[in-house]
């Protein structure tokens, strides 16, 4: 089932939608036929179809929910151990610089843990464990801001291009054999 913006159901959710189906469970045994329990329930013929297979198949595991399929790839041993790496920074890890990238964490978890994630998934990872993206509060130790301002003042204008005030000339011959 797809769900609008790309979401789904929430924890809240799924439990409502499993005690729906264990509703339609008890309806089972009970001897109902599909379509009473869909009217019942205020659900699809289908679904009440899927649910009776499902709980034909596996028993009344069949109908339990899954939990998020969002979850985790990695353990809590394994989140806990990943965050001691990062705060190690990224230095300590072969890179040149002190900046943790999406990307670069991603391929810390597959060195780690040989397991795969996209940027996107590591991303929705950080963020349910607490990690949020940061931004510089300071300007580079580096940065010389004479040097900024000189740069502004004589060499930006004489790089950038003119404003044009009137239209090219092209744009004001006629075109052969008008009038």
């Amino acid at each position: 089932m797809r769900y609008a913006q790309g979401g789904g159901l929430t924890d809240a959710g799924r439990t409502a939608r499993e005690r729906l189906r264990l509703q339609a469970v008890e309806r089972f045994e009970g001897g109902q036929k599909n379509a009473e329990i869909a009217v019942a329930l205020r659900v699809s013929l289908r679904s009440v179809e899927r649910w009776r297979r499902a709980w034909r198949e596996q028993g009344e595991a069949g109908v339990l929910s899954k939990g998020s399929p969002g979850r985790s790839k990695l353990s809590e041993a394994q989140v806990v151990r990943l965050e001691r790496e990062l705060e190690r920074g990224p230095l300590a890890h072969g890179w040149v610089d002190q900046r943790w990238t999406l990307a670069r964490i991603k391929t810390l978890i597959g060195r780690l843990f040989h397991v795969s994630y996209t940027v996107e998934g590591t991303w929705q990872m950080l963020r349910r464990h607490g990690w949020s993206w940061q931004q510089p509060a300071r300007r580079a130790i580096e940065r010389d801001d004479d040097a900024v301002e000189v740069w502004k003042k004589e060499i930006w204008p004489r790089v950038r291009a003119p404003r044009r005030s009137v239209a090219p000339t092209w744009y004001s011959r006629t075109r052969p054999g008008s009038r």
